[in-house]
Order: structure tokens, then C-alpha cells, then sequence
């Protein structure tokens, strides 16, 4: 065989044995999302961190007392289980965090700000609860 053919065994080889993207998909925390928008991109509101909350795993985010998160999607609850939002962390201070989107519950914040109403429900997907 040529050169190149065994190069392209090699590189396939090799890219099974790492793949490129790494992460699980999770249990599902509820059916159902509200958002501002059908494709559930628009901020809904800024919140305030009322308490900490250290995530139990990595489809949620810790937040800290005060901070600022940017409020994108609320999970509609079902039956017993807790209500929990999706955001973003916001703020110079929490720097490190910035950019990571996470569930918590809406229990620890309180909305400063509302930007759009979030009227539209959305059924959720796997890819709403894959962790990297």
C-alpha cells in the first residue's frame, strides 16, 4: 500500500482513540423550557444570587451571594422536583466563570431586570442537559 494510504489508516486510528468531543449526556431535569423566543437565544432577565450555590454536577453552575446572572431559560417544573433556571454568570469579580451556562435553583435569586417575557414553551432536549 502507499504512504498515503497508510497515513489516512493512522489518522483514523488515532481519531477514534481521542476523540475530538468529550462529554456525557445527563438525566433530564424537566420536559419542558420557557423562553423569550423559539430558539431560546434571548436574555429573559438579570438575577441576583441571594446565597451560594456550589453545583452537584456539571449541568448546573455555582453562583455566589450577589452576583449577577443573565437569565436565558426557566425549566418547567414537574411534580416534586425543585424549579431551576438556566444562566450565566456575570461580573469582573467572577471572571473565571464568565460565559459558563448552568442550571441553579430560582429559589437562591431574585430578578433585577426583566427583559422579555418568557411566554413561549419549549419541549427540552438531550443536548439542554450534555456536560462536557
Amino acid at each position: 500500500m502507499s504512504n498515503t494510504v497508510y497515513m489516512v489508516l493512522l489518522v483514523l486510528c488515532l481519531g477514534f482513540m481521542y476523540p475530538i468531543a468529550k462529554g456525557i449526556f445527563m438525566d433530564k431535569l424537566a420536559s419542558e423550557k420557557l423562553c423569550a423566543d423559539a430558539e431560546c437565544v434571548y436574555t429573559i432577565s438579570l438575577a441576583r444570587a441571594e446565597d451560594d450555590y456550589n453545583a452537584p454536577d456539571c449541568r448546573f453552575v455555582n453562583i455566589r451571594k450577589g452576583q449577577l446572572i443573565y437569565v436565558y431559560s426557566k425549566l418547567v417544573q414537574e411534580k416534586e422536583a425543585g424549579e431551576f433556571w438556566a444562566g450565566s454568570v456575570y461580573g469582573e469579580q467572577y471572571v473565571d466563570q464568565m460565559g459558563t451556562v448552568g442550571y441553579f435553583p430560582s429559589s437562591l435569586v431574585s430578578e433585577q431586570h426583566i427583559f422579555q417575557e418568557a411566554n413561549k414553551t419549549i419541549p427540552t432536549s438531550a443536548i439542554d442537559f450534555f456536560c462536557e
